[in-house]
């Protein structure tokens, strides 16, 4: 997992550079890092949030959508927590720093999820089989 990270640190840090060449040397802005920092992850953000919202806006014109918003929404912190622990195991040492482990820890929650939705679907299963029955008995009184 290290390599990992490190391969994704030297991706970053060559757009950085790159970023670097062209705002200021070839279009002469002369941004600091900060505001590099504002405007790039600005602009992230925004483009970011206009696909999120699209696909929220989508997703919640299904009857189960605010369960898919909500279950892709877990999911993305997921990453992110899974990731800032193996992160934070390989700047303490204590623990091992593994790309599995992060795999793994996400798998517990989508199995859960699924069990979750086991569950509702279950409960709604045996709601449908409540109402036919019940209205087969009102129809044959």
């Amino acid at each position: 997992m290290k390599d990992i990270i490190l391969f994704f640190v030297e991706i970053v840090n060559n757009v950085h550079d790159v970023l670097i060449v062209l705002l200021n040397d070839m279009l002469g802005l002369q941004l600091t890092d900060k505001d590099m920092h504002f405007w790039i992850m600005g602009v992230i953000g925004m483009i970011t949030f206009s696909v999120v919202y699209l696909i929220s806006k989508w997703l919640a014109q299904f009857k189960i959508g605010i369960h898919l918003i909500a279950f892709l929404y877990t999911l993305t912190f997921m990453f992110v927590l899974v990731f800032a622990i193996e992160i934070q195991q390989a700047i303490t040492n204590r623990g091992n720093m593994d790309f599995i482990d992060a795999i793994i820890g996400l798998w517990g929650y989508i199995v859960l999820f699924l069990v979750y939705v086991g569950i509702l679907l279950f409960i709604l299963a045996v709601k449908i089989v409540t109402k036919t029955l019940k209205n087969k008995k009102n129809i044959n009184m």
